[in-house]
Parts: structure tokens; sequence; C-alpha cells
């Protein structure tokens, strides 16, 4: 299905670190598709080796990864034209190629890249970057995000990262990766269980449970440094990792120090605010709605798990799954209609979205495991979710739609836990 729309744009790009993005104008008429319907078929695309210097290459490498990460393409594998930028893309059953060059230019390096249509030949969009050698890769990434908009009318995800547990080196501790998983960064080394990462709005600060001192406890560290990280709360009992608001000032945690595991409100200091819940049940995985005003949490207070949801500031609860006979994990979607959640199914876990008022729920998992720990993307198309199948533990994504359950990573040990950032600035 495609949404019509004539558009003219020119569009100045401010890109940080030494890279200038040069305005462009759109060649052709747009029209961006609407990749949220459910019988869309896959848009089939070709990335073609960049003209220019001998990085052409490995700079279509990475956009081609970059492009196939955005669930609505099917990138096809280059082996089958050969890189060459004069296939026969109709014969191939091709959409659009990405014609793109890159080169030398007085600033360091340039970038550029357009989308060809395929049926009419016409070229319907253009990008270029120019910046520091250094910076090729981003520049390339840049690009990739930007052509998503130009499919799409929003920015696509490949400058994003993860955050995730791994047992990589025998502990469970906790990692960041961008996300295409090429540069993995060992955050913790606490030699002891580390659960439950979490990003700050900003993206500088992530939080994180840890045992290692025998009690679960609330740390925080800067990922612009890696020598420190700080407590928030070591307090007795329960401290798990946090849902920030949306500002970043405060956040909602589940401690256990009254006995009972309730949510309260802490700021970035570590002191409690506000309690928000009082002895009605077990109270967790509290998550904010984009506009800071609700919040979505777990509790059994009915008996068994289930999602509600309740003003930020606390107050009557209302109760919004019913059909699993356990429901946890709610996480609000960054557009801020919809909540994806986990529910009991058969035995296992199975990763459902629902309405942020409880209606329209629908089951996006298929094939077998076991399903937790959603997170999803910043455009809130897709969703990372940890799959479990016997001993192994591995972070996958699938679409909104509920297509394409695919692995993210491909990483020793097992990963678990993702968190999804923002888009870095």
């Amino acid at each position: 299905m495609i949404t019509k729309g004539f558009v003219t744009r020119i569009l100045a790009l401010t890109v940080c670190l030494l890279i200038s993005a040069l305005s462009r104008e759109s060649l052709a008429e747009r029209a961006y598709f609407d990749i949220t319907a459910s019988d869309m078929r896959k848009i089939v695309v070709a990335v073609p080796n960049f003209s220019g210097d001998g990085q052409g290459a490995a700079v279509a490498q990475l956009l081609t990864k970059g492009l196939a990460l955005h669930s609505f393409l099917n990138v096809i594998d280059s082996s089958r034209f050969g890189g060459s930028r004069d296939a026969d893309w109709k014969s191939l059953g091709v959409d659009y190629v990405i014609l793109g060059q890159v080169g030398g230019d007085p600033a360091g390096m340039l970038i550029e890249g357009a989308i060809l249509d395929v049926a009419s030949n016409k070229t319907l969009a253009g990008r270029r970057y120019k910046g520091a050698a250094a910076q090729l890769e981003d520049m390339t990434l840049r690009l990739c995000d930007a052509l998503i908009e130009d499919f799409t009318g929003e920015m696509g995800v490949a400058r994003t990262r993860m955050a995730y547990v791994s047992d990589a080196t025998g502990r469970k501790e906790v990692y960041v990766t961008d996300i295409l998983g090429r540069h993995p960064r060992q955050i913790t080394s606490h030699r002891a269980l580390c659960v439950s990462p979490r990003f700050t709005p900003d993206g500088n600060f992530l939080a994180y449970s840890t045992y290692h001192r025998g009690n679960q406890d609330l740390y925080i560290t800067d990922l612009r440094q890696s020598a420190t990280t700080n407590s928030l709360s070591r307090r007795k009992g329960l401290n798990l990792a946090p849902a920030f608001s949306p500002d970043g000032r405060t956040m909602i945690i589940t401690l256990s120090q009254g006995g009972n595991p309730d949510l309260y409100v802490m700021d970035r200091q570590g002191q409690i605010l506000q309690q928000l819940t009082s002895g009605a049940g077990i109270n967790v995985s509290a998550s904010f709605s984009p506009d800071g005003q609700q919040i979505a949490f777990v509790s059994d207070r009915s008996g068994k798990p289930n999602v509600y949801v309740m003003n930020a500031g606390g107050g009557q609860a209302k109760r919004l799954t019913f059909k699993s006979s356990e429901n946890s994990e709610p996480v609000w979607s960054p557009k801020g209609d919809e909540i994806a959640f986990t529910g009991l199914q058969g035995g296992s876990y199975q990763l459902f979205v629902m309405d942020r008022n409880g209606g329209n729920v629908r089951q996006l998992s298929t094939g077998g495991g076991s399903y937790e720990s959603p997170t999803w993307s910043p455009d809130g198309r897709m969703i990372a979710v940890t799959r479990k199948s016997g001993s192994r533990s591995e972070i996958c994504v699938v679409s909104k739609a509920g297509k394409d359950v695919r692995v993210l990573f491909t990483m020793k040990g097992n990963q678990s836990y993702p968190q999804w950032s923002g888009r870095l600035p």
C-alpha cells in the first residue's frame, strides 16, 4: 500500500564531529510507503558497489546491512549481480537501486547516494555528506537512515545502539553495541550476575542491577567514560532496574525495603521522592508513556501477574490484560499508541502488542521458544526481544506487523535483556 504525496524538499543537515551534510533536492515526485500495512509486501532493493575510490565495496556492504535492519526492505545479496551497477534489475525483481559514490574531498571524504526507481528509471532522491576520513562509517549510516526517510517519511534506526547482557566471559555482564552488532563494548566487570540495563533518555548513562555484593543493587555508569560506575540504590532487598522519565530527571524503580515489592519515584541521586504503590501485591516493571503522564506496570494484585496503567503521580490503577493467564514486561511504544508485553501461552511466554487502552491484542512472536524483555526501536516499527530455546538465549527483532522474527546478533555466548537506545545525535 502506498500513500501518495507530492513533496519537493530541500534538506540542510548539520552533522556534528566535522561531518557536514549538503542540501539536496528531490529529483522526482515522492511517494511514501505505508509500511505499517499488514498486507504490504517487502520492497526489493539492491545496493551495488559505490563508484569512486577503493572503499566503494565496503561502503555498499555496510549500507546493505543498515538497510536490511529495516524489516520492510528485502535487500538482495550482491553476489546475485556481482556488485555491478549495470545489472538487469527488472529480471532480478528489484524495485529500487541505491546508486552512490565515495571519494576524497578537501574536508576528507565525501559520500553520496540516490534511489533509482527501476520501473520508471527515475532518480527519486539524493543525499550527500562530507567529513573526515575516520567518519566514513558514520556518514554511511547517516546516509542509510536518510534513505529510509526517503522511503517512509521517517528517519531510519541504523545509528542506534543496543544494551544487553551476555555470558561471553562466563559471567553475565552488561554490554553495549551498535545496532548492527559490529562494535560490542563490555560495560561491567563485576564477575557476578548483572541484569536489566536501561539507557537514560539522552543515551549518555546506563543503569543496571547487579548481585556482586550479594544483594540486587542498582548502579549507573556514564557511557562517555570507562573508569567508574556509581551506586543508585543499595537498599536491602530488591532494587530493580528503573524506568526513566522522558526528561531523564527521575525514575520509577521497584524496592522491597518495606517487605513488599512496590513502585517508588527516585531522583538521579538515588533519593526517594514518592511511593506509588503500597502492598497491593507485587508491583514491578514500570514503563513511562512518552508524554510522561502515565505508567504501565505489572502487578499480581488480582492473583496472577497482569499489566496495569495508572497516572505517573500515583492513584487508581486500571488492569489492561485479560487474555493470557500471566502477562508481564509492558513497554510503551515511542509513539504512545501501543504497549508491547509478554504473555504466557501454552507453557511459554510469547510477544504481544495491544492498544494503550488494552484493546486490539495481537501476538507477534512465531515459532518455538519463549520470548522475554521486549524493547521498541525508536521509530516504533520494530521490537527487539530475548528468545530462549533450551539453553540458548539470543536477541531477535520482529516488525510491529508481526512478521520476520530475525536473530539480530551473531555473537559468542548467550544474549538477553535487550534495551534499544534512541537515535544518536
